[in-house]
Formats: C-alpha cells, structure tokens, sequence
C-alpha cells in the first residue's frame, strides 16, 4: 500500500475506531447508569418499609433507556398510568367485592381496553395504557379475598412504582445525562439543510419519478421522527417546551412545503412526457430565482434568517417575470398549463418562505413574544385493530381467571400479572408472537440466573452493599444485552426475569420450592400471553390492516374534500403521513405492497391539497351560484373515486373535474379556480402514476391536450 493510501486509510480507522469506543461507553454508561438507579430504589423503598421493594426495583428496568428524555418521558406516563389503574382497581374492588366471576370479568376487560388503548400510539402514551391495566391486576388480584385491603394494596403499590420513577428520572438526568434535546436539535437542522439542499438542486431541471418517490419517504420520515422526538422532550427540557408549539408548526409548515413542491415536480414531469417542453421551460425559467435564493451556506446558526430576504426578492423577481414568460406562449393550452404551474410556484414560494421564517424563530437565542400558532399533529389510528387486541386480551385474562378459579391454583395470580404485562406491552409490535417468545427465553434465562443467584450467592452474604455486589453481575448482563440490536428482546427478558424472580424485601425468604411455583406460574403467564397473540393475530404488521391503513390514505382526498376547513390543511399533512409512516415500516423495502403504498401516497398528497386550496378559494371569494353544482360534483366524485376506486369511478371523476373546468372557464374572475381544477385534472391523467389501471386506452399527450 503506497504512502497516499495509508494516509487515506488513517482517518477512516481512526473513525471507526472512535465510534466503536463511543458506542461502547454509551452502553456501559446505560449499564451503570440503570445499576445504580435500581440499587438505590432498592435501598430507598427497604429504608421507607415498603411492602414490595423488587416492584419498586422492576420498574427502573422497564423505564431504562439511553436517553434522559426518554425516561423521563416513560415515567411521566408509566405515572399516569399507574395513578389510573389504581383507581380502576378500587372501582372494580368496590363494585364486586363477593362476586369472583363479575370481579375476574370486569377486571378481564378492564385490561382488554388498555391493551387496545395501547395499540393506538407508537410513542411512550401507550406506556399509561399497559400500566393502567397491569396497576389494577396488582393492586386489585392479590386482595381478591379480602377486599377492605385494596386501599392499603393500592397506596404500597403506588408509592413502590412512583418511587423507581422519581429514582430512574434523578439518575438519567443528573449521571452523565444523555440530552434528547441534542437529538431533536439535530433532527431539526437536518431536516432544515436536506430539504432546502434538495429544493435548490432541483430547479436546474426535472426530477425522475424513482427520485420523487424516494424524497417522498425521506420527508415523510422526517416529519413523523421529529414530531416523535418533540413529544419525548419536552419532559426534560424547559426550553424545548417553551418552543413546541413552533416546533409542531416548523414541521407542519415542512410537511404543506414539500407536498407543493412534489405537486409542481409531478406537473412539469407530466408536460415534459406530454412533450409540452415550451411550457415545462418557460415554468423552470420562473422557478429558477428559487435556486439562486437557496444558494447560500446553510451549516451556519443564522442560515434561516439569511435566507428570507434573500427569498423574498426571488418572489418579487417571478412576479415581475411572469407575465412577459406568459406573453412568449401562444397555444392556449400552453397558457392554461402555464397559468397552473405558476399558481402552483406562488403558492410552494408562500409555503416555503413561511417554513423558513419559522426555522428562524427557532435559531432565535429566546423564543419570541407572540405565541405560534396553534397546530396539531394528528395520528392515523386504527380502532378496529385497537378493538382486535382489547378482545385478544380480555379474552387471555379470562381463560386464566378461569383456570386460576377452577383449580384453586395458589400462585394464578402471578401467571395473571404476567400475562397482563405482555399482553399489553407486546400488542404495540409488528410481530408480537417472535418477540413475546424470544422475551420469554430471555425470562427462562434470568430465572435460572436468578435461582442461582439467590440460592448460592445472596445465602453467604450479609449487608446490602453486599447484595450489591452479589446481584450486579447477574442483572448487568441482561442490560447489557438489551443494547444490542439482534439481542435486545432477549435482554429485556432477561432483566426483567431476574429481578422479578428475585422479589429482594427487607427480610429476604429463602423458600426453594415457593420460588419453583412462582417462576413456574410466570412461565405460565408469558406462554398464554404467546399463544394468545398465535390465536388471535394482532394487526399490526398485517397484510389486513395494511389494506386498511391504504384505504384510510385513500380517505384522505374524501377528508380533504368534504371535512370542516378550519385545521383541515393540518389535519390533512399530518394524518397522511402518519399513516403513510405506519404502512412504510410494515413492508419490506422496494417490495411490490410498499412501491403501491408510495404511488398512492404522491396521487393523494397532491389531489387532496389541491381540492383543500380549492375549497378554501371558494369559501374566499365569490364564486357565480351556477358554478357550485359543478364544483360540488366534482368534489363528490373524486371522494368516491378514491375511497373505492374503479374504472367507473376514474371515468366519473374526470368527466365531472372536465365539466367543472368548462364551467369555470365561462365566467370571468375565476382564474384561481381554473388552476386547482387544471392540476386535479393532469393528476388524473398521468400515465405514470397509480391511478392508471383505471384509465380507459387513449394517450397521454390526447388526454392533456383536451384537458379544458
């Protein structure tokens, strides 16, 4: 190897060698820092006399994670949900105190529904879910023969699982604290610097419909992670808080941005096809002020704020251009085009300058006086598949309540706790039967470590700095587990096993055969959580509720054309590229279901836009009482098409958005409405896209040229 390429060389080893050193310090600090936090719950709840300090311990392993935000964030709503299903023990208790088959009932579906509840989020709120249903099943099981005791059983338990909270919250956030602020200011920036990157490199020509695609996923990614990664920190950072509403309109503000630029890419894709390249130029021509404006560094802290005047000048610059770039085309069809993609660029430019003008304010040192305005970010939920796990779960803790009842059976009550725990937890997952098994073996293994442990190790010690050092080692292994990719289900197991099956108090009892019948009984518990999710699939990940969250997407144009306006364009962005998100990571890359996905996602951002500008031009200005059965017609139609789209459909909506687009044509004034229907229109004719298996055989270019 020459001189040059050992120099070559050095920086990429060197590289690589640093990355690994770091990721190995970030796992061995979440080791030491999850050690510590559970040591110290121990020693604390043995201090306060708590009835069950390993419930206390338990809970800093379910809440660990590398990042502060995230534990926090766990805990608030672990807090939540344990304050809850307390309550909902004490109402269950008080309502059935002498009747164990209404008690085991209501208490079966009690669980039922927090495990549908926690189908329904894909950020940490569905951690309150799986602790409301698992809080009720200990407090309210182990006093189901004596009822008066659910007060005393409600208050231990909740002061044990407060207790791991407050601990694991104090040690992530004052031992080397991993800031999640750091994550999501990175998140921000890149978002920022990769759309506005791409933006400038695009208005040198057109974009191929695999590129859009591909950019399609990448914002939409970046949309969903950054509204994830706000709604984790703001339990750590003041400062983040004090900027989520500008942050939820940054990224609503993104997502509206890049569903204009997609819309004005795919039509000067289509005039290009249609071989219109006098109009497809005379629009690049215009578009071309853009690049120049983005053209600056966008690395730097003021990036944002040296971008809008920069901006506003390339708006002015097309106003002044436009006409005389209208004036050189004389096909009035080239006109027509040309009318609609330059309202289509006004409308990106307004977008885009808004989206700059808020990363501004977030590189502003302070927040700013005047409160942003109000967004949300809306999810595209499944309550079908929600109700599907609530039965899937109702129906297990039944089946074991049963058998607990029938069998007199002494430890069916840890079997019942077990299970409720991953019942709900394990719903969330694309394959919860993998996942439950591979936890399980993991548990089997801590159990075994745990026996051992207990029995051979905690028996010759003496102290609890002693017990320290006796129990570390065991439990470290399965954190350490945990932090790798291939192992991490294995690991939890693992942890969790061990330190359940431990069950530390102030006094430890060494009972052999009572610690036998109890891992025996929780072995029990996680087979029928594993086989309930064999019996009853869940539908997450399922080919079934892919079919439904496409046609949900589909729904989406139905939303856009009839839903109330106000909060609609909002409301639109961000459940379509939730639901968008949720089917992306539920098929295989470059398959045929997710190449599907994303040819419906493009036809529906664009469509479903359009139709929400159109209404709202409407609900503006005054548009001729004899237009709004046309316009009417074709917002109908194209909601029907897209709900339940067929040949028939296609031919409807075509048919009513041409009928419309000659009735706009008769009267004077309605220019901005022509533009909305000339663009439904191309989307409709595009031979390329998906909604080409319903086009009856006629060319492209014949269906554009007749398209007003």
């Amino acid at each position: 190897m020459s001189a040059i390429e050992l120099q070559n060389a050095a920086p990429t080893t060197r590289q690589v060698v640093v990355e690994t050193l770091r990721e190995e310090v970030d796992v061995w600090l979440f080791v030491g820092k999850t050690l510590l936090a559970f040591f110290l719950t121990g020693w604390l709840a043995m201090r306060l006399a708590l009835p069950a300090p390993s419930t206390a311990m338990l809970t800093t392993i379910i809440v660990a994670n590398r990042q502060s935000g995230m534990v926090l964030a766990k805990s608030f709503y672990r807090a939540i949900g344990t304050l809850t299903g307390a309550a909902a023990a004490i109402v269950i208790v008080a309502a059935f105190p002498q009747t164990r088959d209404l008690f085991l009932l209501s208490l079966s579906v009690w669980i039922g529904v927090c495990a549908g509840g926690a189908t329904l989020y894909r950020n940490f709120k569905s951690y309150a879910f799986v602790l409301a249903g698992y809080t009720a099943a200990i407090v309210a099981i182990p006093v189901i023969d004596n009822p008066p005791g659910v007060f005393d059983s409600s208050w231990a338990r909740i002061s044990e699982v407060l207790l791991g909270l407050m601990v694991s919250g104090v040690v992530n956030d004052v031992v080397f604290p991993s800031r999640m602020r750091d994550v999501l200011r990175r998140a921000a920036r890149e978002q920022f610097a990769h759309f506005v990157g791409f933006v400038r490199d695009s208005t040198a020509g057109a974009i191929a419909r695999d590129t859009m695609e591909n950019a399609h996923l990448r914002f939409v990614r970046a949309a969903v992670t950054l509204e994830d990664l706000r709604s984790s920190v703001i339990f750590e950072d003041a400062e983040a808080r004090a900027r989520s509403s500008h942050l939820r309109l940054f990224n609503q503000r993104f997502m509206a941005a890049s569903t204009s630029f997609q819309s004005l890419h795919h039509l000067i894709n289509r005039l290009k096809r249609a071989r219109r390249d006098t109009t497809a130029q005379a629009l690049m021509r215009l578009y071309m002020p853009i690049g120049d404006a983005l053209d600056a560094p966008i690395e730097a802290g003021a990036a944002a704020r040296v971008l809008l005047p920069r901006l506003l000048a390339a708006r002015d610059t097309m106003r002044t251009t436009t006409p005389a770039q209208r004036a050189a085309l004389a096909d009035p069809q080239d006109i027509r085009d040309f009318d609609t993609g330059a309202s289509l660029l006004a409308r990106f430019v307004d977008e885009l300058y808004d989206y700059v003008d808020t990363a501004a304010s977030l590189q502003a040192p302070r927040v700013s006086a005047g409160a942003a305005e109000r967004v949300r970010f809306d999810r595209g939920n499944d309550f079908l598949g929600a109700g599907l796990a609530t039965f899937r779960t109702t129906l297990t803790m039944l089946v074991l309540g049963a058998f607990w009842v029938a069998s007199a059976w002494p430890l069916g009550s840890s079997a019942m706790l077990l299970a409720t725990v991953f019942a709900g937890l394990f719903a969330t997952t694309p394959n919860p039967t993998r996942v439950t098994w591979q936890v399980m073996l993991g548990y089997l293994s801590g159990m075994v470590l745990g026996f051992i442990c207990e029995f051979f190790v905690l028996t010759r010690l003496d102290g609890y700095g002693l017990l320290v050092v006796g129990v570390a080692p065991f439990l470290a292994v399965g954190l350490v587990l945990m932090m790798t990719r291939r192992f991490a289900s294995y690991g939890l197991g693992w942890a969790m096993g061990f330190a359940y099956i431990l069950t530390l108090k102030n006094v430890q009892v060494y009972d052999p055969a009572h610690f036998i019948n109890d891992a025996i009984a929780q072995v029990v518990g996680l087979g029928a959580a594993a086989v309930s999710f064999v019996v009853i699939p869940p539908a997450i990940g399922s080919a079934w509720l892919r079919r439904r969250q496409l046609t949900r997407l589909r729904g989406q144009v139905a939303l856009a054309a009839e839903a109330p306006l106000p909060g609609l364009r909002h409301r639109f962005e961000s459940v379509s590229h939730d639901l968008v998100s949720q089917v992306v990571a539920q098929t295989e890359p470059g398959s045929a279901d997710s190449r599907t996905l994303i040819a419906w996602a493009l036809a529906v951002h664009e469509t479903g836009r359009a139709l929400i500008e159109l209404r709202h031009d409407i609900a503006r200005r005054y548009v001729p009482a004899a237009l709004h059965p046309y316009l009417q017609d074709t917002l109908r139609t194209l909601a029907r098409f897209y709900e339940k789209p067929d040949a028939d459909g296609y031919l409807l909506a075509r048919d009513a958005v041409a009928t419309a687009i000659a009735g706009v044509s008769e009267h004077a004034g309605t220019q901005h409405l022509l533009a909305h229907l000339h663009l439904v229109r191309m989307a409709l004719l595009d031979g390329e896209s998906v909604l080409a298996a319903y086009m009856p055989d006629m060319p492209l270019s014949k269906e554009i040229a007749h398209a007003s």
